[in-house]
């Protein structure tokens, strides 16, 4: 009898510990569930807007239109995207009085704008007349915010990462540091330009302690760039009618336009598409 009761009391204890992690496995489960309907509702949610606005609350700009094929075709591209986080970059092109902050838009203002990239520096002296007061209006916005060099190819690499350094503050919540490169060199090889650009990378990086983020566009990275900037985040500027700026390189940031039309915006500015969602894109930045 003593050996009949142990045998049930073990039974017992065994089906305990099976019901128990049952339990466990069914909440785990439902939680990956309930996170899996978050991310699907909040994809169809951007989605349903962004095509609700297209037919039914479409925005016209009172001073800037495109060409029917560019409206179709950014169109088209922020659809696609609906999901991963749009952005815009400025310089002093843009005059600060044409910028209402509080307003930024895409979409027929159904995709805000999350992010944007301001010219800081260019060449080994020159800095945008607009970037200190765009950088404080960005944080006072609670935009996340970026800060570029524009490259000169036939100029000193360390008295350009100088430059960009002595005029740029980087802080937590910030894109690295971004390097613009569009220019082929006149006075140096392009094997003198690359070691430059990695000069210049080495410099910022032992500042910040990460890889500053390569901008440039498709084919500039594709015949020059590919293979010697490895382990960098990549933005690609690509203009065409294509559904990704790059067949074959994983890219971090896509500039699809130069005609951006922004609600809150009097000038037509460069849009960008990071390919995540706002959190990878927090993951980015500074710590």
């Amino acid at each position: 009898m003593p050996t009949r009761k142990l045998k049930r009391k073990i039974t017992r204890k065994i089906h305990k510990k099976r019901k128990r992690h049952f339990l466990l496995r069914r909440e785990i489960l439902l939680i990956f569930l309930a996170i899996a309907l978050l991310g699907t509702g909040f994809y169809l949610k951007q989605k349903i807007s962004f095509y609700y606005a297209m037919y039914f609350n479409q925005f016209h700009h009172k001073k800037l239109s495109n060409s029917e094929s560019e409206e179709n075709r950014i169109n088209r591209i922020i659809g696609d995207y609906a999901d991963k986080t749009f952005g815009m970059d400025v310089s002093h092109y843009q005059r600060k009085e044409d910028i209402k902050w509080d307003s930024l838009s895409i979409g027929n203002r159904a995709i805000p704008i999350e992010f944007v990239v301001l010219r800081a520096t260019m060449g080994n002296r020159s800095a945008d007349k607009h970037f200190d007061e765009f950088w404080k209006l960005a944080k006072k916005h609670e935009l996340i915010r970026g800060a570029y060099h524009f490259y000169r190819a036939d100029e000193d690499p360390v008295l350009q990462a100088n430059n960009f350094l002595e005029n740029v503050k980087l802080e937590s919540g910030d894109l690295p540091p971004i390097l613009d490169i569009e220019k082929i060199p006149r006075r140096k090889s392009t094997k003198k330009l690359i070691e430059d650009l990695k000069i210049w990378c080495r410099i910022v990086e032992e500042t910040y302690g990460e890889k500053p983020i390569i901008y440039t566009y498709y084919h500039y990275y594709k015949d020059f760039l590919k293979g010697e900037f490895d382990g960098y985040p990549v933005w690609l500027a690509n203009y065409n009618d294509v559904p990704e700026p790059s067949p074959n390189q994983d890219w971090k940031i896509w500039q699809f336009t130069e005609n951006g039309i922004v609600y809150g915006i009097n000038s037509k500015v460069d849009l960008n598409v990071f390919n995540g969602n706002r959190w990878s894109l927090k993951r980015l930045t500074l710590d």
